[in-house]
């Protein structure tokens, strides 16, 4: 029973997992449809804005201040802080929420796979819609279970392996391939019939409104709040990751080097993310305009005619249902591509979900190691894993609220908007709240407590770059004013305050 604690086998292992971690399914359907709806270079401007000015400054920070105590989150602001330990606990809420939707989201993903693998064998065999297929997967609350634990037995024999042998040792093959199979769609997909439309709906300012994708541009601080929730959820900031990963560096490696090198990945690959899956989604959907389809108006219950507002590109509709439909209209090639993507999609998944589990893992091997005790890996992550499952399957039972389960606040709030199934609940509590709030008390915590002397020590250990008059600015003054405008703007979204329209 060895402590397994243990630490990277290489830098280039390192940032490969911090990659991998922060590509994950909020690049994939989250920031194209986002940036399309919020304004294209609008969105794309706001959220470049706070990646460099928050998000970097956020990262620096965290992977310092876990390389300087060497233990997770908790560990961390128990050990650098008397005001603002708690905050830790805070961190580690984060992860563990998100792995109840992660969880039944990556179970979707080993679904569809099968099912295109079905339609590549069975070549001539009735294919059905991506409607139908959704729907029948989502009512089957049996067959989403036995998928998420599928997807959590992968996590959980990953993680068993450790740093070096488990989650460095499958972000070394899974992002190459990751970066490989992206290509392969995004040729696919822009060289589609009405493929342009696509790329003016995330690329071109106000064209998702004057086409008719959407009915108008929202205001300034609710694209801010949704480009600050994406970018934290984006790139695995305020939910004890970059803490964790940051405890098994060596104190020689370079910390904004790497942090530029995280970002700067996380946001191509979210653009081309966008390149993969919004240009193919549009030209499917024009394609069935021009053929007459007919959708049933929401508001009065009669058929009409489709429009551009019509398609799905927004949430689990856009991978499960627009993007399966893309598949069945490329003909004989359409399974092989979907094998492809929802491959693509999975790597994405797990890479996010191990570094998750590895949060809350590592804070039962630092409590362990305290006590003088060597922590069991093994034992732990099952346990965690375990865990996790108890509340992941009460989202996949819920099935997207198709299957009437109640859920927390509807009946309270009278809000429909925001948790209309557990998902959204459970997205509400972690992206909307508890990872913005985390990330403005971080900041307090380091700029007027600690102060940013105490990271930027610990930042020059392996780097001669001078960022100390940037690292101020940001810490003390933008990054706080950022997260209160972009906590305000989440709070507004999700209709608990009312104060931006």
């Amino acid at each position: 029973m060895a402590n397994e604690r243990g630490s990277w086998g290489s830098n280039i292992g390192f940032l490969l997992a911090a990659i991998g971690s922060a590509v994950g399914l909020g690049n994939i359907w989250g920031f194209p449809y986002k940036m399309g709806k919020s304004g294209g270079f609008t969105f794309l401007i706001a959220y470049l804005f706070l990646a460099v000015f928050v998000g970097f400054v956020v990262m620096v920070s965290e992977l310092a201040m876990g390389r300087k105590v060497g233990k997770g989150v908790i560990g961390c602001y128990h050990t650098l802080s008397r005001k603002f330990k708690w905050v830790g606990w805070l961190a580690v809420f984060s992860p563990f929420i998100i792995m109840s939707f992660y969880s039944v989201l990556g179970g979707y993903c080993i679904e569809y796979m099968a099912l295109n693998m079905s339609n590549l064998a069975f070549a001539g065999a009735e294919i059905k819609t991506g409607a139908d297929l959704f729907t029948a997967m989502l009512t089957n609350p049996f067959g989403c279970v036995v998928f998420t634990l599928l997807f959590l037995v992968i996590c959980f024999l990953i993680n068993r392996g450790g740093i070096s042998g488990g989650i460095e040792k499958f972000n070394k093959i899974g992002m190459p391939a990751l970066f490989v199979m992206l290509v392969i769609i995004i040729i696919r997909a822009v060289t589609m019939d009405g493929a342009a439309e696509g790329l003016k709906f995330m690329f071109v300012p106000g064209y998702a409104v004057s086409a008719g994708f959407i009915a108008e541009s929202p205001n300034f601080i609710t694209v801010l709040a949704t480009a600050g929730g994406q970018m934290f959820f984006s790139l695995s900031l305020a939910m004890g990751v970059m803490f964790t990963y940051g405890s098994y560096l060596s104190k020689q490696e370079n910390l904004v080097k790497n942090s530029v090198v995280i970002v700067f990945s996380d946001t191509l690959v979210a653009l081309m993310a966008g390149l993969a899956v919004i240009p193919a989604a549009v030209a499917n959907g024009i394609a069935q305009i021009s053929s007459g389809a007919t959708v049933i108006d929401a508001a009065t219950g009669l058929e009409r005619a489709m429009t551009l507002a019509d398609i799905k590109l927004n949430g689990p509709n856009l991978l499960f249902v627009t993007l399966q439909d893309v598949f069945n209209a490329m003909g004989t090639a359409g399974p092989l591509f979907g094998v492809i993507f929802y491959l693509l999609v999975l790597i994405a998944a797990i890479s996010s979900a191990i570094s998750l589990v590895e949060v809350v893992a590592t804070f039962f091997l630092d409590r362990a190691a305290e006590k003088g005790k060597v922590g069991n890996r093994h034992k732990i992550v099952l346990i965690v894993c375990l865990a996790i499952t108890v509340e992941a399957v009460l989202v996949a039972v819920d099935g997207l609220g198709s299957n009437g389960l109640w859920v927390p606040g509807q009946a309270t709030f009278g809000i429909h908007t925001w948790n209309d199934c557990w998902l959204d609940f459970m997205d509400m509590m972690s992206e909307g709240i508890a990872m913005p709030l985390g990330a403005l008390l971080m900041s307090l915590m380091v700029g007027y407590e600690i102060k940013s002397k105490t990271v930027l020590d610990e930042v020059r250990l392996g780097c001669n770059t001078k960022i100390d008059f940037f690292y101020n600015l940001c810490i003390k003054v933008i990054t706080p004013i950022g997260m209160i405008l972009v906590l305000l703007g989440q709070l507004n979204d999700f209709g608990f305050i009312h104060i931006f329209g």
